[in-house]
């Protein structure tokens, strides 16, 4: 299955009975795997899951560690990029010159990068320290 039709079928199982605003995002890792994910919204809002961190967890469970490209589809008229934190779990796992592929059920993308959604992204290369 391409990164696209994965991240369409995560979005058409999104758990989003209080906003109906779905979600599917899917992440292609440098090995060629693809893992999808959906959001999930609870009752108690804050703890609900981004589409973007599912697919996250679903990737580092499987084994891989590293983002080649993802892809993140959400049912609303224009291109809908990741929340903050989700950025920031990207950043955590892809390079700076990440693709990125913003999309619309009606078929409108917008390709960015990780760069350009998250510039002067804190990384663990921060946590070295002064050396």
């Amino acid at each position: 299955m391409k990164l696209k039709d994965t991240a369409l079928q995560m979005q058409k199982n999104a758990y989003a009975p209080y906003s109906n605003f779905k979600v599917g995002a899917a992440i292609k890792s440098t090995n060629g795997y693809i893992f999808g994910g959906a959001n999930v919204e609870n009752a108690a809002y804050p703890e609900g899951t981004c589409a973007e961190a599912g697919a996250i967890a679903s990737m580092i469970s499987a084994g891989e560690r590293r983002i080649k490209e993802v892809y993140v589809v959400a049912n609303c008229t224009r291109p809908v990029p990741p929340c903050g934190g989700c950025r920031q779990k990207l950043v955590e796992f892809g390079t700076p010159d990440v693709v990125v592929t913003l999309a619309t059920l009606e078929g409108r993308e917008k390709t960015t990068t990780l760069l350009e959604l998250l510039p002067g992204a804190f990384t663990p290369e921060h946590l070295d320290g002064e050396k």
